[in-house]
């Protein structure tokens, strides 16, 4: 990993862990039903973010390092049996290549239609919360199947947007349900999406904070994070991206690139 110089204000990188185990999916990084890899889809996507300094793919698996580097990527080798993406994010900011870094942001491998104007959001979400010591996002939720399902994370936040709590439970629970509830022009109901800015010294030490009940229980890792007191600001975006985690997850997103292709080719 190259030195990163410094401007003026705060500077930020973004880091992509990425791994070949899945269970639903296995070796879905390396998938290239498109032409690209899934991960190459995913770097390319990050890199539209206007903001980062840089960009690099964090992998224990040398398959995907190479990968990377064949199609022009950054890519770095951690240590193997690391336990989370967070941790792995963290172990790349350790590296002195990036102490002079602010804001180093996780963007998942599987997103590979993220807008990488919400890298920007959510660098700026932080910038314009100094209290935080992480920020994320949120999209409303328009249809009850989502509002219900434990897979979509909810979260609640204040006017000021920082994150009151994050739960796979329908939040806020309301006592008499009304169909137009999911229709009313300001939304009640918000997803939380999994792209997250930190402070490079909070994540340093967020992965030496003790694991708490109320993640386990959720299987939630920010939750920690509000229950050791801190702050995390969310900012709001229109709609969530597609995360790739099926097989059908990937079919859906094959035809939609090829839709794509066939639009810009007509």
């Amino acid at each position: 990993m190259t030195h990163l110089s410094t401007h003026q204000g705060l500077t930020s990188y973004v880091v992509i862990p990425a791994r070949l185990q899945s269970t639903r999916l296995p070796n879905k990084m390396l998938l290239r039903e498109t032409g690209k890899t899934l991960i190459q889809h995913s770097y390319e996507a990050a890199r539209e973010a206007k903001r980062p300094l840089g960009f690099c793919v964090a992998t224990e698996d040398r398959e995907i390092a190479d990968e990377v580097v064949a199609f022009g990527g950054q890519a770095v080798l951690t240590e193997p049996g690391i336990r989370s993406g967070t941790d792995r994010v963290a172990r790349v900011a350790q590296e002195a290549a990036l102490s002079g870094i602010d804001i180093v942001v996780n963007v998942q491998g599987d997103e590979p239609e993220l807008a990488g104007e919400h890298i920007d959001l959510v660098i700026q979400a932080l910038e314009d919360t100094p209290t935080a010591v992480m920020a994320t996002l949120a999209a409303p939720i328009r249809n009850r199947e989502a509002l219900e399902d434990p897979a979509c994370v909810k979260v609640v936040f204040d006017r000021f947007g920082r994150a009151l709590y994050f739960s796979r439970a329908a939040i806020p629970a309301v006592k008499r349900w009304d169909d137009r509830l999911m229709t009313d022009i300001q939304p009640h109901f918000y997803q939380h999406i999994g792209l997250y800015a930190y402070r490079r010294d909070f994540l340093l030490e967020l992965t030496k904070l003790p694991s708490t009940d109320l993640e386990q229980l959720e299987d939630l890792e920010q939750l920690r994070v509000l229950e050791a007191g801190h702050t995390i600001s969310v900012g709001v975006i229109d709609h969530a991206a597609a995360g790739i985690d099926t097989p059908e997850d990937y079919r859906a997103f094959v035809e939609r690139q090829a839709a794509r292709q066939m639009r810009r080719s007509a």
